[in-house]
């Protein structure tokens, strides 16, 4: 079975949540989490923005609901890491 590890996503959220309280919401998943949260582009309603995700087992359907329970949408996953154990 194999591990995910790294996810890097392109998301696009409204300015609210603030990046802080999102990322520390992807924190919140799981134990061992660790996000990096980059805007990528700024308009007047929205924010394009990369986070990078790592774990050791990283839940991407939970990653995604959280998303979009915030009010953002996932566009792409852009990089992934895996391992067979």
């Amino acid at each position: 079975m194999t591990t995910l590890h790294r996810l890097v996503l392109d998301v696009l959220k409204p300015h609210l949540p603030t990046g802080l309280d999102f990322a520390r919401n992807l924190a919140e998943l799981a134990p061992g989490y660790r996000i990096k949260y980059k805007v990528e582009e700024v308009d007047e309603k929205t924010e394009t923005v990369t986070i990078v995700i790592e774990g050791e087992d990283i839940d991407y359907d939970a990653v995604k609901d959280a998303i979009t329970s915030m009010g953002a949408s996932l566009h792409s996953v852009d990089e992934v890491e895996v391992s067979n154990p």
